[in-house]
């Protein structure tokens, strides 16, 4: 995988070079890291900031929104309905020779639904879809992968834009791990993704809404959140993977006055050792960015 000299490449900003990037230039060089990847655009203005935007990462938890994307798109195609239910199981099969896994319950954020496992009970694509995005489940992300195929996903994230992004699989396929075939994705794939659900081309305008809501209410805000003021509206996708990754992902609403149409923000880090030094980092770019569009 290859990791990003941290050196900062820098389009239109909404601060003159020697302030918001010479700060984000100092901020991420207090802490020691492979890679970071960062991308910024003001959808009002076009204004945009980049710090090794295309550097790939693995994907972790944020290919769940290209996966979320084609779910509404099949809707909107009529080819499923959210009402529609999946049953629950912990079998799937890796993309390397279709051999059986399961998905070991410590190794997720979510433990609910396993509970329902095997014994065929069933959910709705609503709720796998909520519990994907909200708590970052990987059983609920499986099940709807299987349900959409991961082809598909990456295939309409690349007729977005996001044209370098790989959904290969579902989560804990560790023949595929071991066979280097990973979920992948740089800053400036999941900004352009964001992108379009907040612009509204994502998918059907319903749908692009109904993901922001459903974006709106992610449970882990230690990162791009914790940077912003009271009244600010966010709506963000994490993912992170022990010390390998950390990663988030955000559309950005600042409260009036002065807050515009908003703006997208990814912030992806690699080989940062602490939980800690990964929130505070993406916190504090987060910060950085809002304070400058405030002084403009």
């Amino acid at each position: 995988m290859p990791w990003l000299s941290l050196t900062l490449i820098l389009l239109q900003t909404p601060a003159p070079p020697s302030s918001l990037s010479a700060a984000i230039a100092a901020r991420i060089a207090q802490t020691p890291a492979r890679a970071v990847g960062v991308y910024y655009r003001d959808l009002a203005t076009g204004d945009s900031l980049t710090v090794g935007s295309d550097v790939r990462f693995h994907a972790a938890s944020t290919m769940k929104i290209p996966v979320m994307i084609q779910l509404f798109r099949d809707r909107d195609a009529g080819l499923l309905s959210l009402d529609d239910s999946i049953t629950v199981t912990n079998t799937f099969h890796s993309i390397v020779d279709s051999s059986p896994y399961q998905l070991d319950v410590s190794d997720d954020s979510d433990s609910s639904l396993y509970k329902r496992a095997g014994a065929g009970q069933r959910a709705s694509i609503r709720e796998l879809i909520e519990l994907m995005e909200t708590v970052s489940s990987n059983l609920a992300t499986n099940l709807l992968i299987a349900k959409v195929d991961a082809k598909r996903a990456n295939a309409t994230a690349h007729a977005l834009g996001a044209d370098s992004i790989l959904v290969l699989r579902g989560v804990e396929d560790g023949k595929a791990y071991r066979a280097g075939l990973n979920n992948t994705t740089t800053a400036r794939d999941l900004g352009i993704l964001l992108a379009a659900i907040a612009n509204e081309t994502a998918a059907s305008a319903r749908s692009c809404r109904d993901m922001l809501a459903i974006l709106g209410r992610q449970h882990f805000n230690e990162g791009i959140p914790a940077g912003l003021p009271a009244g600010t509206r966010i709506y963000h996708k994490t993912g992170w993977i022990g010390q390998v990754v950390y990663h988030d992902a955000a559309f950005v609403e600042p409260p009036p006055p002065g807050g515009g149409r908003g703006y997208v923000l990814v912030v992806l880090t690699g080989g940062i050792q602490t939980d800690d030094d990964d929130h505070a980092l993406a916190r504090d770019v987060s910060k950085l960015v809002f304070e400058a569009r405030r002084k403009r």
